[in-house]
This record gives structure tokens, C-alpha cells and sequence, in this order.
């Protein structure tokens, strides 16, 4: 059987995972049928290391994986960080007096860099329940005491697609800011994104754009669709990412990323006998 990719590339959040934080078992089956055919899979995700690791285990997943928006390329089977890329604190911190100057006061959380980094929380931002660590603090200035690799920005009246909108119009070329999920609005370095991340990781794997199929579900995922061969949307992915989009399939819930693959592998033409 020759499978038409070399690449699977999955987001996590709203994708692979569903909503209680598994993976189902028709999709761990389909994503091993397509490793026995040939293809590497590769998790992509907005989540850092320290917050992605523990899903990696439990798969059983060795290979690498793309974490915090493209920021880090982490080897699952070592437990080793092979790059990573930090958040120039001083223009994070001048970002963020901008948008504040045009939407008022932000509520913030941080993501420490390296495979132990903290996430964390000031004041009054608003957390999702759930088994992911955060560490809180009185005084959000303890956020810059070290090197971060992200931001995470809360307004308390404006929803997620306006502050990203306001505070992309804000800082210009500073930073960039990308919506990764529901409350999860995110300054990063400039220019990082999961297509960076992602095509330092294929490349390390000998595999190329031409090669890769992606999953995903929120507008960060735009620029993975852009440098992908085919980009498939969750049924439950956001409106921006659906637009770009080659393919919608079922949702995350449903095992959207099976029903693909497993069409990709019934149609895959068998090699023949040698």
C-alpha cells in the first residue's frame, strides 16, 4: 500500500483530542495504519512542552513534535528540546502598553520557556478547568522575571476575535498575535508561527510541503493549511480556518481525523508483489 503522504500533521486542541482531553481508539488505529504505510505523524500544537508532554506518553508517541505555536521542536521519545525560540520580553512589554492604550486594561498569563516552564496566571484571568498546571500570582510583573515563550491576553468585555483584531491593529510589527482557542488570544515573536515550527521539524524527517497533510481547528492553524499540500478542517473549526481550507471533515468529537485517513487508505493503491 502506498500512502499519498509522507506527513500527518495534527493539532491537538479541538482536534486530535476530544473534548474530555483523549484520543479516541479509531484514531489512535487510523494513525497507526498510516505509520505501518509509511507516513510519520507529527503533533502540532499551541500548547508548550510541559502541557503537551503527558499526551505524548500516553500515546506512546516517540517521534517529534511541534509545541507552542511553532516556538519548539521537542523530541517525545528522548524527552529533549531541540529548539526553541523565546519571546523578546522588552517588545512584549511595549506590545502590550499598545493595546492597552486603545482597549484598556489586559488581563495576562505567561508560558516559561523550557521543557519545566511555568505557565503563569495574574489577576483575574480566567483559566479553563482542567488538568493543566498553572501556577498563580499576586503581581503580574513576576511574569517577566524570566524567558517566556508566549503571552496569553484576556480582555474583560471584548471577545476573542475582537481583541485579536484590536490588538493586531495595535502593535503592527512588534509582535504577532494569533486566537489559538476559546479565551486563548496569544503574543508571540514575529514571524513564528506552526508553518515555521512545522517545516524545522519535516525537515529534520527528510519530508517536504508537497508531502504533508494537516488537521486542525482554529485560525493559528492558517498558516500550517498555507504551507501543507492539504489542509482539513474539524467540523468544529473556526469560521477563518474553514475559509482556507481544502477539506471539512467530521468533527473532533466524531473522529473527523479517521474518517480522512481511513478514506486515504481505502483508496491508497497497493503495490504489488515483488
Amino acid at each position: 500500500m502506498t500512502f499519498p503522504y509522507k506527513l500527518v500533521a495534527t493539532d491537538l486542541d479541538g482536534t486530535l483530542l476530544r473534548g474530555d482531553d483523549t484520543v479516541s481508539e479509531r484514531t489512535r488505529e487510523a494513525l497507526a495504519a498510516v505509520t505501518a504505510a509509511g507516513a510519520a505523524h507529527i503533533i502540532v500544537t499551541g500548547r508548550a512542552v510541559p502541557w503537551t508532554r503527558h499526551i505524548l506518553d500516553d500515546l506512546g508517541y516517540e517521534g517529534l513534535a511541534v509545541c507552542g505555536q511553532g516556538a519548539q521542536v521537542y523530541h517525545a521519545g528522548e524527552h529533549k528540546l531541540l529548539t526553541s525560540l523565546t519571546l523578546d520580553r522588552q517588545l512584549a512589554g511595549l506590545a502590550l502598553s499598545k493595546i492597552e492604550a486603545e482597549v484598556g486594561p489586559l488581563l495576562l498569563a505567561a508560558s516559561r520557556d523550557g521543557l519545566e516552564g511555568e505557565v503563569l496566571v495574574g489577576p483575574g484571568y480566567r483559566v479553563q478547568e482542567g488538568p493543566l498546571p498553572y501556577l498563580f500570582v499576586d503581581d503580574a510583573t513576576e511574569m517577566w522575571t524570566a524567558p517566556l515563550n508566549k503571552v496569553y491576553i484576556q480582555h474583560p468585555e471584548l471577545d476573542d476575535d475582537a481583541l485579536a483584531f484590536a490588538a493586531r491593529a495595535a502593535v503592527g510589527s512588534l509582535v504577532d498575535v494569533v486566537m489559538a482557542g476559546a479565551g486563548v488570544v496569544e503574543i508571540l515573536p514575529l514571524g513564528l508561527s506552526k508553518a515555521t515550527g512545522l517545516s524545522l521539524a519535516a525537515r529534520r524527517l527528510g519530508v517536504k510541503a508537497a508531502d504533508t497533510i494537516a488537521f486542525g481547528d482554529m485560525p493559528n492553524d492558517i498558516p500550517m493549511f498555507g504551507w501543507a499540500q492539504h489542509g482539513v478542517a474539524m467540523a468544529n473549526a473556526h469560521d477563518d480556518l474553514k475559509a482556507v481550507a481544502h477539506e471539512i471533515t467530521a468533527s473532533n468529537e466524531d473522529d473527523g481525523i479517521a474518517v480522512v485517513l481511513e478514506e486515504l487508505l481505502r483508496s491508497a493503491p497497493v503495490q504489488p508483489a515483488r
